[in-house]
């Protein structure tokens, strides 16, 4: 065998309903004797087994396991390689912050444990709410949410826990086209009615436009700072005193803190209440449906709605206040994914403020090296120096007939994992990219030479790419299909 007969071999791993034989099992148990005898060791009830699977896999331990560590290997991940994913990145994350959540002091916790024997995780939720209090500007934090939408949401629930309790029937909350895309469903889910407002020109939102739209009825304004062109609200001040002479919060979709966080405070900006991703800029790498965590931050104003219980600080003890008669409730069950918060709280430890600054900072570089290397290969939209993201799109490459999508299927060639494409939707055919903080010098170029041979094919080769991936395990699909009619039971043929 050679070693291109090797590869296909590894390129065409089988199912694992196609591997094995009838009688091999994975296990080996002694036959009975007086050694196991059925008086030690009684037989499990009928009841208790299952009836024979038609077509299960019948494999012996080391076939399950070299099966499983080949498809592993397939897989691009964030230990292997760049994920330029836009707004919602994967960026490389610290072990350290790993094996600190692993203690079994926090792993084995269980959150039935009563205060006096729980009192080093409440200490750790009491310093990690103050610490985010004091990175984001804002006087309280509740640590629940779940992740960014479900931050959105609770907060939604507090601005309307807060008219409700005024008895002022506010109806509207105004989300600009470059918020995040989840923003308007957590407005509807809480019983308030979106109302768009336009960009400018410029990528951002216009003050002007705010006040022809603010009026009683708009309970608030969900920003997204920087908005998802990767552009900072140069307007944001002027926009937070419209909003508050009406009597409106202005809330701060802060997914993309880490652009900002050591350097500027949302508070300072007329922010009332902002949630935070804590799986996107505080270590836990996002993905794959999680784990996340999506704490809010609010001003005092609304601290009476924060969701229960409050953990408080008594002379040395720490202990769960539930005596809060005009909270929201619980929106999580106990109390947020606590392991997501032990690593973020090891991550600020580490980093410090000033480690923090200067992560934010380099994002905000990577995204602007990158952006200059390929603006003249590249259409982007709004040519301003951009934040921790820009986003650019396909028109270079239109008159060779080759779009967003092939672009990024061709990376996959290149070993990058695709950006983001077709969003934000204010942007057609966009290509959204945002490299991180922990990127290196090498890792930004590799990636550019290959988006720039990639606009080079576009023009000399198109159909390179409108085959592409040609390199990959599994080239292009049909995605309608696969969304219209997934094929999700295998079937032996």
């Amino acid at each position: 065998m050679n070693a291109n007969s090797r590869q296909v071999l590894w390129k065409k791993e089988p199912y694992i309903f196609e591997q094995g034989s009838s009688g091999r099992e994975g296990i080996s148990l002694p036959e009975e004797d007086e050694d196991f005898s059925t008086q030690n060791n009684p037989p499990l009830p009928s009841h208790l087994l299952r009836e024979p699977i038609n077509d299960f896999p019948e494999v012996s331990e080391v076939e399950v396991v070299r099966h499983f560590t080949r498809l592993s290997q397939w897989n691009y991940g964030v230990d292997t390689g760049l994920y330029p994913l836009g707004s919602c990145t994967m960026k490389y994350n610290p072990k350290l912050n790993e094996e600190v959540a692993k203690l079994s002091g926090f792993s084995f916790a269980h959150p039935h444990q009563p205060e006096p024997l729980s009192q080093g995780a409440l200490h750790l939720i009491y310093e990690l709410e103050s610490f985010l209090s004091e990175i984001t500007g804002m006087d309280r934090v509740t640590l629940q949410p779940a992740a960014g939408a479900h931050g959105e949401f609770a907060g939604m629930l507090m601005i309307k826990a807060y008219f409700a309790d005024k008895k002022d029937a506010r109806i509207k909350v105004l989300i600009p086209d470059t918020a995040h895309g989840t923003n308007p469903a957590s407005v509807s889910m809480c019983g308030f009615k979106a109302v768009p407002v336009k960009s400018n020109k410029d990528g951002i939102v216009d003050k002007d436009t705010v006040a022809s739209l603010m009026d009683e009825d708009v309970a608030a304004i969900m920003l997204t700072n920087p908005n998802t062109l990767g552009i900072f609200e140069l307007n944001i001040t002027d926009i937070a005193d419209i909003v508050h002479k009406k009597g409106g919060f202005v809330y701060c979709d802060g997914a993309n803190l880490n652009a900002l966080m050591g350097i500027v405070k949302l508070g300072d900006l007329g922010i009332d209440i902002a949630h935070i991703n804590l799986h996107k800029t505080f270590s836990t790498p996002h993905g794959g449906g999680g784990p996340g965590s999506g704490p809010v931050a609010i001003k005092n104003i609304l601290s009476d709605y924060l969701p229960v219980p409050i953990i408080e600080k008594r002379e040395k003890r720490y202990f769960f206040n539930y005596d809060q008669p005009k909270s929201i409730g619980k929106v999580k069950s106990f109390y947020g994914n606590f392991l997501v918060c032990v690593k973020a709280y090891a991550y600020i430890l580490t980093m410090g403020n000033s480690g923090l600054r200067e992560a934010s900072k380099t994002a905000v570089i990577n995204a602007n090296y990158i952006r200059t290397k390929l603006k003249n290969y590249y259409h982007i939209p709004h040519d301003v120096i951009c934040m921790h993201e820009y986003v650019f799109t396909d028109k270079n490459q239109h008159e060779y007939n080759v779009n967003t999508l092939d672009i990024a299927k061709r990376l996959i060639d290149y070993g990058f994992h695709p950006p983001t494409i077709y969003f934000p939707l204010v942007v057609k055919q966009a290509l959204m990219v945002e490299p991180t903080e922990t990127e290196s010098k090498e890792t930004l170029d590799n990636f550019i030479n290959a988006m720039i041979c990639i606009a080079d094919e576009a023009k000399n080769n198109p159909d390179l790419l409108k085959n592409a991936p040609l390199n990959a395990k599994i080239t292009r699909v049909d995605e309608v299909t696969a969304a219209r009619n997934p094929i999700l039971k295998w079937k032996r043929d």
